[in-house]
């Protein structure tokens, strides 16, 4: 037989079937575009295109009346934000942004550009994290936690009082390093706490067993959100425990350096009370919807004082470095408090004529960790640049970056446009603007970082502040707290995603336990920014 003709009968057996696979093939090529949709969205190219895209549409079809800088600036401020909040890139990345769009744009040199990433406001930040890092280091924070919790712990275990407990001492922390740094560190703490309570598994024994679970559940995630929001509300005391109070402090200076700068303890007289009231509304809100009169009980067979004077035994009593560290803090928050003063008493800073600021004397006082021993090896420091590998680097670049947009919008002209067109709200009364701007900046910050909203927002309100007449730290201080309001989603801070990640509490909590606090938060404003801020901040005088 010919094999030419066995081999085509063997082929044409099945004259029914198709030459080519039609439907297999189309399988394939659905499953290969879908793969490729899947590789797009994993390496966030789309989001990567969306910034340049977006700026390529400002500066091809918007027109601000020929002014080409502004145009070129508001597209530069397109492209770097929607690179924040897509995180289409680290977030330190995207904050350099500006060091090559803003001279390829012709917005400002290269020089000018970069000057905008080291001041005197973000050598303050660097030397905070410094002396948090050395903090954490020595367990120092833990040492604090754990005596605080275990004085207000009570015997027997008062939940309310633990709360307290828990709450102030993550809020006194927060005052005076960044609250990410502060809730990173507080939550082991309290989840160690927690560890010792069972998880709800619905296979409990008896109906009491499983109303306590119930009470040690509810009462777990009063203790997450506790530190998680009492964090935030600490770093509002201070100008060193949250990125928008440096931010509103180095755009005041850029937009109004002929006005007295925002100090330490100018912030701190305003800030302090701002955030003991919200810290009464958060500890009062956590009780109520989070104890009732079983917790007591239930909470009694898992945690007592002295589980907690046991784990604090472990650390031993205080080495010579931990004293160390503890005098070197103490004596910047000195430094910090007496800077300036009065009028009558003016503080050391009158010494040296002005020339010195916050950031001078932080970063003096955390340069002498690095020259005093430990006590421990020969030679060994309080810290080396080795314990520094984790310096949050991206939240100095952010405020960098936000210096560096506020120079931008000045030198661009783009602030002079934004002021004319907000001429219209020119006669509305000032006390209601006010707390809309809380309103206002206390919505964005929900969706992205409050450092980003800030940054973002705050410009727009100098600006506003000016084109209708009224002091502009009246819409700029409710940016700036309303920045920092950003208690209901995981995305609003780091600290709610630390805080989420812990699988204690759902996003159902945040809103309920979130939005009193909110509410609180706008109303305290609405009532101390015109009494107690226009005596600390001067806003009663024309600029």
């Amino acid at each position: 037989m010919d094999p030419r003709r066995s081999h085509w009968e063997s082929s044409s057996e099945d004259v029914t079937r198709p030459l080519l696979p039609l439907h297999d093939d189309d399988g394939a090529a659905g499953r290969r575009s879908c793969a490729a949709l899947r590789s797009l969205l994993a390496n966030k190219y789309l989001a990567v295109a969306s910034g340049p895209v977006a700026c390529a549409l400002i500066c091809g079809l918007v027109d601000l009346g020929g002014h080409r800088a502004a145009r070129n600036m508001l597209g530069v401020l397109a492209w770097v934000f929607l690179w924040w909040i897509t995180d289409a890139v680290p977030l330190a990345v995207a904050s350099m942004a500006p060091l090559f769009l803003f001279p390829v744009f012709g917005i400002s040199s290269s020089d000018a550009v970069a000057k905008a990433y080291m001041d005197d406001v973000i050598s303050l930040v660097l030397g905070s994290f410094i002396l948090a890092l050395a903090i954490e280091h020595y367990n120092i924070h833990r040492r604090l936690a754990l005596n605080i919790t275990s004085l207000f712990c009570g015997d027997p275990v008062k939940p309310p009082l633990l709360l307290l407990g828990i709450c102030g001492t993550t809020m006194f922390i927060s005052m005076w390093i960044h609250n990410t740094p502060c809730t990173v560190m507080m939550m082991p703490v309290a989840t160690g706490i927690l560890q010792r309570f069972p998880r709800v598994d619905g296979a409990s024994s008896s109906a009491s067993s499983a109303a306590d679970a119930r009470e040690v559940q509810r009462f777990s995630k009063a203790v997450v959100l506790g530190v998680v929001y009492a964090s935030a509300i600490g770093g509002m005391a201070t100008l060193t425990g949250t990125g928008v109070n440096i931010i509103l402090v180095g755009m005041w200076s850029t937009y109004f350096p002929e006005q007295p700068p925002i100090t330490f303890s100018s912030w701190m007289s305003f800030g302090l009370p701002m955030a003991l009231v919200l810290f009464v509304a958060l500890w009062a809100t956590l009780c109520v919807l989070y104890c009732s009169k079983n917790t007591g009980r239930a909470l009694s067979a898992y945690l007592d004082r002295s589980h907690l004077r046991r784990e604090l035994s472990l650390l031993g009593p205080m080495a010579f470095a931990e004293k160390m560290v503890l005098a070197v803090f103490g004596g910047l928050i000195v430094l910090w408090m007496t800077r300036s003063l009065t009028d009558d008493i003016p503080g050391w800073g009158s010494l040296f004529h002005g020339e010195v600021g916050d950031g001078t004397v932080t970063i003096m006082m955390a340069t002498l960790l690095f020259i005093i021993p430990s006590g421990k090896n020969d030679g060994e420091k309080l810290m080396d640049w080795g314990k520094c590998r984790r310096l949050q680097w991206n939240i100095l670049l952010l405020l960098g970056a936000g210096f560096a947009i506020a120079d931008g919008f000045r030198a661009s002209g783009l602030t002079d446009i934004l002021s004319e067109g907000l001429g219209f709200l020119r006669g509305a009364p000032a006390l209601a603007i006010a707390p809309v701007a809380c309103v206002f900046s206390g919505a964005i910050t929900e969706f992205t970082s409050d450092d980003a909203t800030a940054t973002l927002v705050l410009p727009l309100l100098a600006e506003l502040g000016k084109s209708i007449g009224v002091h502009p730290l009246l819409l700029m201080v409710p940016g700036a707290v309303g920045a920092q309001l950003s208690y209901l989603l995981p995305t609003g801070s780091p600290g709610n995603v630390v805080g989420f990640s812990t699988g204690y509490i759902s996003i159902k909590d945040m809103v309920i336990a979130g939005t009193p606090l909110k509410i609180v938060g706008v109303a305290a404003l609405t009532i101390l920014l015109p009494t107690l801020g226009s005596v600390v901040f001067g806003m009663d005088q024309k600029l």
